[in-house]
């Protein structure tokens, strides 16, 4: 006689997959976490385009004997330069998990730190807007031109943090990351029309600021919160100013898509070696 053993079924571990939204808002948590105990990462990226606005557009209108909305221009241009900075900024945290070991271990990191790096920058912008609306810098928005506005936006702010996610999964030190920052967030931003429209540019550098991404999301971000169309025209060279800038807005998405895929990609790769 034989006993007959009774098969016992075992609890399984539910595992998640890396990409789910679990895991995303666990590693956003854990980046707004480290943010939030490090103030300076939300005041610093500020500091300069603030000045900007407050000061440096006030003065430039001065010395150029510029009209009152030259003010505005400049304001709306020192939202392309706070944007690439604190995406920059935010990158670091990819070589600052990797030193502390918990870089193999955050496989949705690129998600993660992108939706903190989007919050912190959306804050930060709303400052700016704030301290120019103070200023007596006055914008002529209306909902559609707000629409334009935060699309560009945003879609300008994933295309620079695929860009900082990269850089960091590529370069070793923290230091080398910092030293090849202002190449990557502050150059383009004198060639992309941020103080001067590039039409004011010798005609090879004006070619190129048209393949910039940040020339087209500032000629947007305009065309939003101003209803100025000269940066689209400046570009396009058409007389439509919603079809220019539809136009502006897919080359803006197709930085942002390629971009991310780029950063997603090299970070796996530098995540398993």
């Amino acid at each position: 006689m034989s006993a007959i053993t009774p098969e016992i079924t075992l609890p399984r571990e539910r595992r998640r997959a890396p990409g789910s939204l679990a895991a995303i808002r666990t590693l956003a948590g854990r980046r707004f976490a480290l943010t939030a105990r490090t103030p300076r990462e939300l005041v610093v990226p500020l500091l300069t385009p603030v000045l900007f606005a407050l000061v440096i557009a006030p003065a430039l209108k001065k010395a150029l004997h510029t009209n009152a909305s030259y003010e505005s221009y400049v304001a709306v241009g020192t939202i392309g330069l706070l944007i690439p900075l604190n995406t920059m900024f935010s990158g670091l945290s990819v070589i600052v998990d990797r030193e502390s070991g918990a870089g193999r271990e955050l496989l949705a990191a690129p998600i993660g730190n992108l939706l903190i790096a989007l919050a912190t920058t959306a804050l930060q912008v709303g400052v700016l807007l704030v301290f120019a609306d103070l200023r007596r810098i006055h914008f002529n928005a209306s909902a559609t031109g707000a629409l334009w506005f935060v699309a560009a936006g945003v879609l300008f702010a994933i295309a620079m943090y695929g860009v900082a996610e990269t850089l960091a999964s590529r370069v070793p030190r923290t230091e080398e990351y910092i030293a090849r920052l202002p190449a990557i967030a502050i150059v383009p931003w004198f060639l992309a029309g941020s103080l001067f429209p590039i039409t004011a540019l010798p005609l090879g550098l004006e070619w190129f600021a048209r393949f910039l991404p940040l020339t087209h999301a500032l000629a947007l971000m305009r065309y939003g919160l101003l209803g100025d169309s000269s940066g689209l025209a400046s570009i396009w060279k058409g007389s439509d100013p919603t079809m220019m800038a539809f136009l502006s807005l897919l080359v803006v998405a197709g930085f942002a898509l390629l971009l991310t895929r780029v950063s997603i990609r090299v970070f796996t790769k530098a995540a398993v070696r």
